[in-house]
């Protein structure tokens, strides 16, 4: 697959991957999380604001990888 390609896709991924998570965790967090204290709501927003990191690295990944010699 040509590296320009591989980049178009792995950067529509990512952005896909951003809404999904964001909408996910919101509503995650609304419906479970509306009566508890101020700080498991910083916590919960905290770890989940870094969680899609990782996911996100391993698209980067995949994205970067050379293009295989001809």
């Amino acid at each position: 697959m040509p590296a320009r390609l591989r980049k178009l896709i792995g950067t529509i991924l990512i952005v896909i991957l951003v809404i999904v998570y964001a909408l996910a965790a919101t509503t995650f967090a609304s419906l479970l999380l509306g009566a508890a204290p101020w700080w498991v709501h910083l916590l919960y927003f905290f770890f989940t604001g870094l969680l899609w990191v990782l996911p996100a690295m391993l698209i980067i990944k995949w994205m970067e990888k050379p293009a295989k010699p001809r």
